[in-house]
């Protein structure tokens, strides 16, 4: 016999649903700072954990397990899964970008050389404009002098592992969070540093190949848009 769909089912249903259920006893065991996709900004938050009790006329009674971990927004109250920590706040973003694109420029410069004004003056006007508003040409030509001094590696010499290493450091936690036209502008940048003084060489191709890689840009890709970056518009 199929099951009473009329009003009196359902007010039996409803009836039923007030007489028995579930409840979770929330507790709290961690906090911080995320960016809510709620409230579409960065907000305090609090991670919980949950145990589910079985209730009858709202008296918890049976205990039914525990809930996944929930993280709280503390302003708007909503519920999202722990994965929502994974996506950076907006002042971490804004810090991962600026350091990307400083460490893009350190990058190119040293394997292009620092002698040329011009590509001093493209590198610090776009690190400039990621964040770092107090940055100079003559700072970055002494972190340049000191990156060599350290590394014992000369400008002009194809990407070393420890530069390598640490544009890998500063592009793989940012890539995922860009979309391919942010990636994308990233690498641009580094050719526009290389071609402030003339055609790309062939140290300067490798750090930008190995900036691609790091954006997960494919190495067709990264072709095409070094070739148009030397392209006049």
């Amino acid at each position: 016999m199929l099951p009473d769909r009329g009003p009196t089912g359902r007010t039996a249903a409803s009836g039923l649903s007030r007489l028995l259920g579930t409840r979770t006893a929330w507790t709290a065991v961690g906090d911080g700072e995320f960016f809510c996709p709620g409230c579409g900004g960065d907000r305090n938050y609090q991670r919980l954990t949950g145990r589910r009790r079985f209730t009858l006329l709202g008296v918890p009674l049976l205990p039914r397990g525990e809930s996944a971990p929930t993280v709280e927004c503390a302003a708007c109250r909503r519920h999202y899964g722990t994965d929502v920590l994974d996506h950076p706040t907006t002042t971490r973003f804004s810090a991962m970008l600026r350091d990307a694109v400083h460490t893009v420029a350190l990058a190119v410069l040293t394997a292009g050389g620092i002698c040329s004004r011009a590509s001093l003056e493209t590198a610090a006007t776009g690190v400039r404009a990621a964040g770092f508003d107090d940055c100079t040409e003559d700072q970055l030509a002494a972190l340049v002098e000191a990156l060599e001094a350290d590394t014992g590696r000369f400008t002009g010499e194809p990407c070393a592992a420890g530069l390598a290493i640490e544009l890998h450091e500063a592009l793989d936690p940012l890539a995922p969070h860009l979309a391919a036209p942010g990636r994308e502008s990233i690498l641009l940048q580094g050719a526009r540093i290389a071609l402030a003084d003339g055609p790309y060489t062939p140290a300067e191709r490798d750090a930008l190949a190995t900036v691609g890689a790091a954006l997960t840009i494919c190495a067709t890709d990264v072709t095409r848009l070094l070739t148009a970056a030397r392209t006049p518009s």
